[in-house]
């Protein structure tokens, strides 16, 4: 497979790697500000100013909405496709031994692309939709593959036994469907066939061979990962020898170190630039073995050969090429030196929420997830509260006693002696058996005692009486308002916190936050889902004073993007994995791991 991929990049690797880095820089610099501004241009057309879970569905309803978001979701696709065709042009150029112009590429795939509006052909859209996120590997940079379900959505599924099973069901039945229609796209380009003959096709093909295709697409993406890993490991390791062996010779050490890094630089670059073409061009290979194997004729496109022209020697770009490496050799040497520090150690205000206290651990929102939640570390604990029918506060993230009591009683049904009698411990494991709803007040006081801060989080019903100063009384009652924050995803809920107290922050909770929410001014800070929070948000509220919390946020990598988006809270499940990540931004990152490795190994 390895042998094929090279061939298939063999002639026209040079015009690849020029497609894909000026398609890259467009799709950074001009595609998706272009894109973001039209969705910009739809929610102020719609006069809103601002996207929230609560006014989110009225403004999807909108038939201005509706219209303007299909034709922006058209020409999203129709230029993730365009991508998708000049690789295989330029691939089918290489496997029939011929250089392709690109400015031809670009204009068969635009021409082909442009079809994809037509009727017959609408259904290739979904295809891309689909195939592009399972096809993009590394570090690609593209539209549609960064489109990705919120993490609280898929937590919903995922504890809801009947959603994950459909949820599962459906993947499968999408991943079966994908896998029939997997070279679609190659007939569509390459053999000039409507959407409905290229998928007809594409099954013929890949008949029985479905499970093997999608296995050595999977494991050629591995392995090429693996290999770009190891180059780079290797690079570290050469950099380290050089180190030991030319520690005396200081300038000729700086000069073999900046070499060395700028090659894993180059390399770097390269790769993100074709981590996205290797998975069509792994494709191409498939599409065309199989042919070979069927004996089905392969379509040959009739292009104009490029000439082979004489390179000149430009000797301009050699003596900037020896200007820059000097410079850099220069710098290379300073930090050597101890001059520059590269890893400085900065001002981090970042802090952790126990989501429910630590529910990984122990039965959520109670006394023992509580007091497991201080044990690991966590500055904060979020909890939720509930209202009775007698009127008292108790921690529940649930209207209804079911989930975690098993016992099917609405909060508004209940008085404090029912709830009382109720066991939330069991359902997590016999070992919590006997575990009880907490009153709020008895948390106030333990938080109190133990100074531990509280995310205290409403969830109205409707049928509560005075429920907003209900709680603000027991915060008072017990001087706590510099050591809480009240939130919910209710907005109006904010608006009767401020007339009860107007010391106690506010934070809006929500899983959709786009346009201006800074204009919501019942509310300080703001708790926004994990996908929803963009850079640019983050840097917004901030220059405006105003905190934001991401939540829930339980992988390492969610964790670690907004670490790096700079987050004031991180809302999550696994206190602990979220307090070490922070920690090792500080004080280190994925190069310096490895060549603390490597340095252990070489002595």
């Amino acid at each position: 497979m390895l042998k094929e991929v090279k061939n298939l990049t063999s002639y026209n690797l040079k015009n690849l790697l020029k497609f894909e880095f000026i398609f890259k820089l467009l799709t950074v610099l001009v595609a998706s500000p272009i894109f973001l501004g039209l969705f910009n241009l739809i929610t102020r057309l719609t006069g809103y100013s601002y996207l929230t879970k609560e006014n989110f569905l009225n403004f999807l309803l909108n038939p201005i909405t509706l219209v303007m978001l299909i034709i922006l979701f058209f020409l999203i696709t129709f230029y993730s496709i365009f991508d998708i065709g000049v690789i295989i042009y330029l691939t089918d150029g290489s496997y029939h031994k011929k250089k392709i112009k690109l400015k031809d590429a670009i204009k068969y795939s635009l021409k082909k692309s442009s079809k994809v509006l037509h009727l017959k052909n609408i259904l290739i859209v979904f295809l891309v939709i689909f195939l592009i996120p399972f096809l993009n590997m590394g570090i690609g940079i593209n539209l549609i593959s960064s489109i990705k379900i919120p993490e609280f959505i898929m937590d919903f599924i995922k504890d809801n036994q009947t959603l994950f099973i459909l949820y599962t069901i459906l993947v499968i039945l999408l991943m079966v469907l994908f896998l029939r229609w997997i070279y679609s796209l190659h007939y569509y380009f390459l053999e000039d066939c409507n959407f409905k003959e290229s998928i007809k096709k594409s099954n013929n093909l890949s008949k029985k061979n479905h499970l093997k295709d999608l296995i050595k697409i999977s494991l050629t993406q591995i392995l090429l990962s693996i290999i770009y890993l190891l180059f780079i490991i290797l690079e570290i390791f050469i950099i380290i020898v050089i180190n030991k062996i030319f520690n005396q010779i200081t300038i000729l050490n700086s000069l073999l170190i900046t070499i060395t890094w700028v090659v894993i630089a180059i390399s770097f670059i390269i790769y993100a630039i074709l981590s996205t073409a290797i998975s069509y061009i792994i494709l191409s290979a498939l599409f065309y073995h199989h042919k070979n194997e069927r004996k089905e004729e392969i379509v040959n496109i009739n292009w104009t050969q490029e000439e082979e022209k004489k390179k000149k020697k430009n000797y301009i770009v050699i003596i900037l090429t020896i200007m820059i490496l000097f410079i850099l050799t220069i710098f290379t040497n300073l930090i050597m030196k101890g001059k520059f520090n590269l890893n400085v150690e900065y001002l981090r205000t970042m802090e952790v929420t126990a989501h429910r206290g630590a529910s990984v651990l122990y039965p959520e929102n109670t006394m023992s997830a509580f007091v497991g939640a201080k044990e690991l570390g966590a500055d904060w604990i979020e909890l939720d509260i509930q209202q009775t029918k007698d009127n008292n506060l108790i921690v529940l993230h649930d209207t209804n006693f079911k989930r975690t009591a098993g016992v099917n009683l609405n909060t508004w049904d209940a008085t404090i002696e029912d709830v009382l009698k109720l066991d939330v411990g069991k359902f997590k494991g016999k070992e919590f058996t006997g575990e009880k709803v907490p009153l709020f007040e008895d948390v106030i006081k333990w938080a109190k005692d133990n100074n531990m801060k509280l995310n205290i989080e409403l969830k109205p019903t409707g049928k509560e009486k005075d429920f907003e100063k209900n709680v603000v009384d027991i915060i008072k009652k017990y001087n706590f308002e510099n050591d809480c924050v009240i939130t919910s995803q209710v907005y109006d809920v904010l608006e009767n916190i401020k007339k009860a107290s107007e010391n106690i922050i506010t934070v809006y909770v929500t899983a959709l936050a786009y346009g201006d929410i800074s204009k919501l001014d019942a509310a300080d800070y703001f708790s926004v889902e994990a996908t929803s929070v963009t850079k640019t948000m983050v840097s917004k509220l901030h220059n405006e004073g105003k905190q934001i919390y991401a939540w829930t946020v339980n992988t390492e990598e969610s964790i670690n993007k907004m670490i790096n988006l700079n987050v004031d809270n991180i809302i999550t499940d696994n206190p602990t994995l979220a307090k070490n990540l922070i920690y090792q931004s500080k004080t280190s990152n994925v190069i310096t791991e490895i060549v603390n490795i490597i340095n252990k190994l070489f002595k």
